[in-house]
Protein backbone atom coordinates (compact mmCIF):
# COMPACT_ATOMS: atom_id res chain seq x y z
CA UNK A 1 0.00 0.00 0.00
CA UNK A 2 1.26 3.47 -0.95
CA UNK A 3 -0.02 6.36 1.15
CA UNK A 4 -0.06 10.11 0.88
CA UNK A 5 -0.69 11.80 4.24
CA UNK A 6 -2.59 14.97 3.40
CA UNK A 7 -2.98 18.20 5.31
CA UNK A 8 -5.40 20.84 3.97
CA UNK A 9 -4.32 24.24 5.34
CA UNK A 10 -1.19 25.48 3.63
CA UNK A 11 -1.34 22.65 1.08
CA UNK A 12 -4.68 22.74 -0.77
CA UNK A 13 -5.37 26.39 0.14
CA UNK A 14 -3.84 29.24 2.11
CA UNK A 15 -2.77 28.40 5.67
CA UNK A 16 -4.51 31.35 7.33
CA UNK A 17 -7.72 29.50 8.13
CA UNK A 18 -9.69 30.76 11.09
CA UNK A 19 -12.61 29.09 12.83
CA UNK A 20 -15.15 31.51 14.29
CA UNK A 21 -18.41 30.63 16.01
CA UNK A 22 -20.39 33.15 13.95
CA UNK A 23 -18.57 32.95 10.60
CA UNK A 24 -17.50 29.32 10.71
CA UNK A 25 -14.30 28.53 8.83
CA UNK A 26 -12.82 31.25 6.66
CA UNK A 27 -9.49 32.23 5.13
CA UNK A 28 -8.10 35.48 6.53
CA UNK A 29 -6.00 36.19 3.45
CA UNK A 30 -7.94 38.35 0.97
CA UNK A 31 -8.80 36.85 -2.43
CA UNK A 32 -8.10 33.28 -1.35
CA UNK A 33 -10.60 30.44 -1.42
CA UNK A 34 -10.83 27.00 0.10
CA UNK A 35 -9.32 24.15 -1.94
CA UNK A 36 -8.18 26.45 -4.76
CA UNK A 37 -5.06 24.31 -5.29
CA UNK A 38 -6.87 20.95 -5.14
CA UNK A 39 -6.87 20.54 -8.97
CA UNK A 40 -3.06 20.60 -8.85
CA UNK A 41 -3.03 17.61 -6.50
CA UNK A 42 -5.56 15.78 -8.67
CA UNK A 43 -3.36 16.28 -11.72
CA UNK A 44 -0.15 15.22 -9.95
CA UNK A 45 -1.77 12.08 -8.50
CA UNK A 46 -3.50 11.05 -11.76
CA UNK A 47 -0.60 8.86 -13.00
CA UNK A 48 -0.55 7.03 -9.65
CA UNK A 49 -3.97 5.41 -9.09
CA UNK A 50 -2.48 3.06 -6.48
CA UNK A 51 -1.66 5.93 -4.09
CA UNK A 52 -4.19 6.14 -1.26
CA UNK A 53 -4.80 9.15 0.99
CA UNK A 54 -4.85 9.32 4.77
CA UNK A 55 -6.13 12.64 6.08
CA UNK A 56 -3.67 14.26 8.47
CA UNK A 57 -5.49 17.55 8.77
CA UNK A 58 -6.87 19.17 11.92
CA UNK A 59 -10.16 19.45 10.04
CA UNK A 60 -10.93 15.84 10.99
CA UNK A 61 -10.76 16.70 14.67
CA UNK A 62 -12.85 19.87 14.21
CA UNK A 63 -15.48 18.74 11.67
CA UNK A 64 -15.37 14.94 11.75
CA UNK A 65 -13.97 12.47 9.24
CA UNK A 66 -16.95 12.28 6.87
CA UNK A 67 -17.43 16.06 6.59
CA UNK A 68 -13.70 16.57 6.08
CA UNK A 69 -13.51 13.88 3.40
CA UNK A 70 -16.55 15.38 1.62
CA UNK A 71 -14.63 18.62 1.06
CA UNK A 72 -12.41 16.84 -1.47
CA UNK A 73 -13.20 16.29 -5.12
CA UNK A 74 -14.67 12.92 -6.04
CA UNK A 75 -11.39 11.64 -7.50
CA UNK A 76 -9.52 12.44 -4.27
CA UNK A 77 -12.36 11.24 -2.01
CA UNK A 78 -12.16 7.82 -3.67
CA UNK A 79 -8.54 7.52 -2.56
CA UNK A 80 -9.18 8.33 1.13
CA UNK A 81 -8.81 5.28 3.38
CA UNK A 82 -8.78 6.95 6.80
CA UNK A 83 -7.24 9.63 8.96
CA UNK A 84 -4.45 9.87 11.50
CA UNK A 85 -7.03 10.72 14.14
CA UNK A 86 -8.65 7.28 13.94
CA UNK A 87 -6.12 5.41 16.02
CA UNK A 88 -7.50 2.77 18.39
CA UNK A 89 -4.86 3.31 21.07
CA UNK A 90 -4.85 7.11 21.00
CA UNK A 91 -7.14 9.25 23.12
CA UNK A 92 -8.33 12.62 21.80
CA UNK A 93 -6.26 14.40 24.50
CA UNK A 94 -3.09 12.56 23.44
CA UNK A 95 -3.78 13.30 19.79
CA UNK A 96 -4.33 17.01 20.45
CA UNK A 97 -0.99 17.43 22.21
CA UNK A 98 1.02 15.40 19.71
CA UNK A 99 2.89 17.21 16.89
CA UNK A 100 1.62 16.40 13.38
CA UNK A 101 4.77 14.49 12.52
CA UNK A 102 4.23 12.14 15.44
CA UNK A 103 0.55 11.72 14.52
CA UNK A 104 1.61 10.63 11.05
CA UNK A 105 4.41 8.40 12.35
CA UNK A 106 2.03 6.60 14.73
CA UNK A 107 -0.31 5.98 11.80
CA UNK A 108 2.56 4.68 9.65
CA UNK A 109 3.52 2.26 12.43
CA UNK A 110 -0.08 1.02 12.61
CA UNK A 111 -0.88 0.78 8.87
CA UNK A 112 2.59 -0.36 7.77
CA UNK A 113 2.40 0.99 4.19
CA UNK A 114 4.97 -0.25 1.70
CA UNK A 115 5.83 3.39 1.01
CA UNK A 116 4.48 6.78 2.01
CA UNK A 117 4.95 10.51 1.93
CA UNK A 118 3.31 13.48 3.61
CA UNK A 119 2.20 16.91 2.40
CA UNK A 120 2.10 19.48 5.18
CA UNK A 121 3.08 23.09 5.83
CA UNK A 122 4.22 22.30 9.37
CA UNK A 123 7.53 20.50 9.91
CA UNK A 124 7.48 20.83 13.72
CA UNK A 125 7.78 17.56 15.59
CA UNK A 126 8.62 15.31 12.67
CA UNK A 127 10.84 12.42 13.74
CA UNK A 128 14.28 12.73 12.15
CA UNK A 129 14.05 9.19 10.76
CA UNK A 130 11.12 10.09 8.50
CA UNK A 131 11.73 13.81 7.83
CA UNK A 132 12.77 12.98 4.25
CA UNK A 133 9.22 11.74 3.54
CA UNK A 134 7.70 15.14 4.34
CA UNK A 135 7.15 17.67 1.60
CA UNK A 136 6.86 20.88 3.58
CA UNK A 137 4.89 23.47 1.63
CA UNK A 138 4.90 27.21 2.19
CA UNK A 139 1.65 28.10 3.95
CA UNK A 140 0.84 31.00 1.67
CA UNK A 141 1.55 29.05 -1.53
CA UNK A 142 0.82 25.38 -0.85
CA UNK A 143 0.70 23.34 -4.03
CA UNK A 144 0.52 26.47 -6.18
CA UNK A 145 4.30 26.74 -5.67
CA UNK A 146 6.09 25.28 -8.75
CA UNK A 147 8.94 24.09 -6.50
CA UNK A 148 6.46 22.13 -4.35
CA UNK A 149 4.90 20.63 -7.48
CA UNK A 150 8.31 19.53 -8.79
CA UNK A 151 9.23 18.04 -5.42
CA UNK A 152 5.91 16.16 -5.25
CA UNK A 153 6.41 14.77 -8.76
CA UNK A 154 9.83 13.47 -7.71
CA UNK A 155 8.52 11.96 -4.48
CA UNK A 156 5.56 10.29 -6.18
CA UNK A 157 7.84 8.78 -8.82
CA UNK A 158 10.05 7.40 -6.03
CA UNK A 159 7.09 5.68 -4.32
Amino acid sequence: MKILYLDYNGVLHDAKVIRNRQRGLYIATPDRSFFEWMPILEELLAPYPEVKIVLSTSWVRALGFDATRQELSESLRERVIGSTFHHPKLTPAEFDTMPRGMQVWRDVERRKPTSWLALDDDAFGWPAACRDRLLETKGSLGLSDPAAQDALKTMLAAL
